[in-house]
Parts: structure tokens; C-alpha cells; sequence
């Protein structure tokens, strides 16, 4: 469940989620919740935007699951914004116009619209971003922005784009976009950036799952890789929602073996290029990674796995695993299991020449068992793996303080300078 307010403060909208891909929205005095009607359904997410002059504004993944807007007004149904060749991520309406956050090769760029969907502006950044609203009160909205190398920019919105504050990293750095191409043939987006010189080491991190768009973000264990001379690349693979609803269907359930061969596909280009690689990722991208490296350890000249999903024969049995069941398939089911089973980092451990791995997780991790961790560590080591293993005593799987947090990222930063350099 999920309830706002429109921006006039007389309607509310209340819009009620059923797993990841359906939506309900109500509407109503805000004062009179028994007045409250579903004016919304569909089997796709969908979220209300704002009501003016009595028309529900929606954003709707109806049709190719790119995301359009739409009005409601009583019966009466009007495609606003149509769907576009990229996602359209988030829109707000500003005084009588609809400011939209449209998803462009996994970074951000904004468009205005009127109210009646005809395109008036568009505005870019000096730096690929990602950019999304924090508030709005119909006449102003407040967005917050953010980079590999600029940890946010504040920026209002009334109409034209103004800076508020700013916090960004000094140096010369250059944010590059590149494809690799995967083994059907799909082409797979990748950012990669670097600093004044560039020692061919690249770290690289992936994710590909749960309708997750990795845009680009701060990571301030990155900075001083970068500063040494290393490279940092994020990969956009399928199973994420970078190109929309196909891109991630086309990375689930028994189409997750794309995911790995999109980020094997990047990891070779990268090695072709004479990089030295480690390889990166956690929760669903530590079963990337892992996958990776029990399909293919010479893609990678070190690996980093955090608080991973492993064993994909037992994950539904622990803790919260089984609402990853849509997403991955159901052990239980014997035809799901058989894909399953193909690709299970656990359960494809073979002697082999594997990189120097670091697994690392926390005991209080109440969302993926620790046990994943323990257990793949447990079975690397027994092949004589250069293994390590680090259990962090005083985090979950995402919530931690500033202070563990920094000494598990040091952790991260050492382990890579030590295996690339």
C-alpha cells in the first residue's frame, strides 16, 4: 500500500501493489476515505502522479512496459504520453506542465510536456546521471542528482532547471559509454570510467535481476581506484529494467542464463582490451558473480561476492526466499528445477583454475541467509580456491552504520587493489 496526497492537498491516492507487476489506484476526498473508488487496475505496475482540475494523472507500464502517462477523468481514458523507444521512469506536473524522467542507455534525461502530451523541451547533463524527484508541491518540484563522480546536485524545477547545492568529486575524470555484444547477439551497455591515466585494471559491477536499473551512482570506494589509475565499469544486463519490461523478463526464470552471458560478454570485451578484471556484485549480483565464476573463472582475474543468493535448489527455504520465487522459479516445481539446477553456483563447483574470491556477508542479514555464503566458501576451500571469507557481525543485508560501512568498503577497495595490482 502506498498513500499520497495530490499537490492541492484535496484528493488522496492510494495505490495498492500485488507483488511486482500489478497495480490498484483509489482516489478520493482526502477527508472522506469511505468515498474513496478504484478509478485504476491493470496487471502491470502503475503509480498515480497528481490529480488537477479533477483528472487523474497515471504512469502505467501498459503495452510494451515502457511506461506512458495517462489521464482519468470519471469513464473517460486519454493516452497523454505514449511510450517511447526508452523506459519513461517518473513524471510530476509543475505549474501546467509535466516535467518526465525518461531512461536513456541507463542514464537519465528530463522532458517537458504540457498537459495535453505535447513535447516542449528536453534537457540532458555535462555527466550520464541519474536524476529523480524528491518533492513537489505543483509549482515547484525539487530533484536530486547523481553521478559516478558527483555523490548529488540539488536542483528546482519552475519551469526552467536551477542548482541549488551541489557536492562533487575534484579531479579529471572522463565517463565513457561502450557495447559489448552477449552470446546471441544481444548488445549489452556498459559505463566505464577513469581518471588521468589508466593502468588497465577495471572494476566491474553487475547485477541484472528484479526489474533493477543500475544508472550511475557514487561509490566512494571507487574513487581512490580510480586515482591509482584503475578503471571502474557498471554493467547493464537483462533482468534488469534498463530497456524496459522485455529486458527484464529476457533475464528471469528460465531466460536467467542471458544475465551471465551478458556480463561474460563484457568482462571478455574488457580482458580483450588488455584489462586486468575483478568482477563484482551483491545480493542477486553476488549469484552473478558466482555464477560467473563457476561457468567461466578465467573471465575475471579476481572476484567480489556480497551477501549472495547461491543456492537456488534451497533459497525459497530461507528466511524471506520464497517472494523471489516469480523471479527465479520454484525449486519445487520439477521443470523450474531443472533450469535451476543448470546454473546454481552451489551446485557447479568443479576443480578449476579460480581466481582469488572474496565472499563476503553479515550474520544479521535477515533478507539472504548468510548460509549461501558460508556454505560456496566452504566448497571452494575444500578445492584448495584462493578463497576468503568476511562476516560482518553488526550489519543486515543493506542497513549498517557510516562506521562498518566504511571498514567493509575498505575492505572491498583493499582486496581489489591487492589482486589487480
Amino acid at each position: 500500500l502506498y498513500l499520497r496526497e495530490s499537490t492541492d492537498g484535496r484528493t488522496a491516492m492510494l495505490t495498492v501493489t500485488l507483488g511486482w507487476n500489478s497495480a490498484e489506484i483509489y482516489t478520493g476526498p482526502i477527508d472522506e476515505p469511505e468515498k474513496w473508488e478504484r478509478v485504476y487496475s491493470a496487471e502491470v505496475p502503475a503509480e498515480p502522479i497528481d490529480v488537477v482540475n479533477g483528472r487523474l494523472y497515471v504512469l502505467t507500464r501498459e503495452g510494451r512496459g515502457l511506461g506512458k502517462v495517462i489521464s482519468i477523468d470519471g469513464e473517460k481514458t486519454i493516452e497523454v504520453i505514449p511510450e517511447g523507444d526508452f523506459p519513461l521512469e517518473w513524471a510530476v506536473i509543475v505549474g501546467d506542465k509535466i516535467l518526465a524522467g525518461r531512461l536513456v542507455h541507463a542514464s537519465h534525461r528530463l522532458e517537458l510536456y504540457s498537459l495535453g502530451g505535447e513535447k516542449l523541451d528536453e534537457i540532458t547533463f555535462d555527466l550520464p546521471g541519474s536524476v529523480y524527484p524528491l518533492d513537489s508541491d505543483g509549482k515547484r518540484a525539487l530533484l536530486r542528482y547523481e553521478s559516478f563522480t558527483v555523490p548529488y546536485r540539488l536542483y528546482e524545477f519552475d519551469g526552467e532547471l536551477k542548482l541549488v547545492e551541489k557536492q562533487e568529486v575534484a579531479g579529471d575524470f572522463k565517463v565513457e559509454e561502450d557495447f559489448a555484444v552477449s552470446k546471441d547477439g544481444t548488445k549489452i551497455h556498459y559505463f566505464h570510467v577513469k581518471g588521468s591515466k589508466d593502468n588497465k585494471r577495471v572494476w566491474v559491477f553487475g547485477y541484472g535481476g528484479f526489474n533493477v536499473s543500475l544508472t550511475p551512482r557514487f561509490f566512494p570506494q571507487v574513487i581512490p581506484f580510480i586515482k591509482r589509475g584503475g578503471t571502474f565499469a557498471m554493467a547493464n544486463l537483462r533482468g534488469g529494467s534498463e530497456y524496459g519490461e522485455e529486458w527484464h523478463r529476457a533475464g528471469m526464470r528460465e531466460n536467467k542464463q542471458n544475465v551471465f552471458d551478458d556480463f561474460i560478454a563484457v568482462l571478455e570485451k574488457l580482458k580483450s582490451d588488455g584489462y586486468k578484471v575483478a568482477a563484482w556484485g551483491r545480493s542477486n549480483g553476488g549469484l552473478l558473480v558466482s555464477a560467473t565464476l563457476t561457468q567461466r573463472p578465467d573471465v575475471m582475474d579476481s572476484a567480489l561476492i556480497g551477501y549472495p543468493v547461491i543456492d537456488m535448489l534451497r533459497f525459497h527455504k530461507l528466511y524471506i526466499g520464497s517472494v523471489w520465487i516469480p523471479e527465479y522459479g520454484n525449486p519445487d516445481d520439477p521443470k523450474d528445477r531443472e533450469f535451476l539446477l543448470r546454473y546454481s553456483p552451489y551446485h557447479n563447483v568443479r576443480p578449476a583454475r579460480y581466481p582469488p574470491t572474496l565472499i563476503y556477508t553479515g550474520l544479521h542479514d535477515d533478507r539472504v541467509h548468510p548460509a549461501h555464503a558460508l556454505k560456496f566458501f566452504m566448497k571452494l576451500k575444500e578445492l584448495g580456491a584462493p578463497v576468503y571469507l568476511r562476516v560482518e557481525t553488526k550489519s543486515g543485508h543493506m542497513g549498517a552504520s557510516p562506521e562498518t560501512r566504511a571498514k567493509e568498503l575498505t575492505d572491498l577497495l583493499a582486496f581489489v587493489v591487492r589482486t589487480l595490482f
